[in-house]
């Protein structure tokens, strides 16, 4: 597989579609982002303080702003999940190789945001099963993670299915080293 920041792969199922964020993407994903209900689920370790929860217009596009940004210094690659039937993002999946002082080195961590509806088992099972095995070879990690709060019954079914299994260690924030759980790995 070629460098990812680079030439951003695309990744294409029936149902969804996984390409780099757009600046388009905005207005589809503030109905994400503004989402109470999602907003739960998303991923904020070690990220400022940001908790995802955008609900104007203007922070929407400051954030998809930051992840072109990201891609362009090669900090992460954050794709939008397009759902095929509506022709519309329903979320958005990060993925970087984290390189840290902690058991958590050198792990593709991914970040999965969906907006509530698509918070289904079959959803990120399709997901998973077209991103997670390039990650290992892409990003050149030795495992991949994911978090998984201990409500998310459906994404935790799913992560299962895809092979991941749930870690008993913790991620180390790399400023403040506040520690962070719930995560699922799974081994090259």
């Amino acid at each position: 597989m070629r460098d990812p920041y680079e030439t951003c792969p695309v990744y294409e199922s029936e149902k969804v579609l996984l390409r780099l964020i757009e600046a388009a993407d905005a207005d589809d994903l503030l109905s994400v982002y503004s989402d109470e209900q999602a907003v739960p689920f998303f991923n904020s370790d070690n990220c400022n303080g940001d908790d995802f929860h955008y609900t104007s217009p203007e922070r929407m596009k400051s954030a998809v702003e930051f992840w072109q940004q990201a891609y362009r210094e090669k900090w992460f690659v954050r794709w939008a999940i397009i759902d095929k039937q509506i022709g519309r993002a329903v979320g958005t999946i990060e993925l970087f190789n984290r390189e840290a002082q902690d058991y958590f080195n050198d792990c593709g961590l991914l970040r999965l945001d969906l907006k509530s509806d698509h918070e289904r088992e079959e959803w990120i099972t399709e997901i998973l099963s077209l991103i997670v095995p390039d990650a290992f070879k892409g990003f050149g990690c030795r495992m991949a993670a994911t978090k998984v709060p201990p409500f998310a019954s459906e994404r935790r079914c799913a992560v299962e299915k895809a092979g991941f299994v749930r870690s008993e260690e913790v991620l180390v924030g790399g400023d403040d080293g506040k520690t962070y759980t719930d995560y699922y790995e799974r081994r090259l």
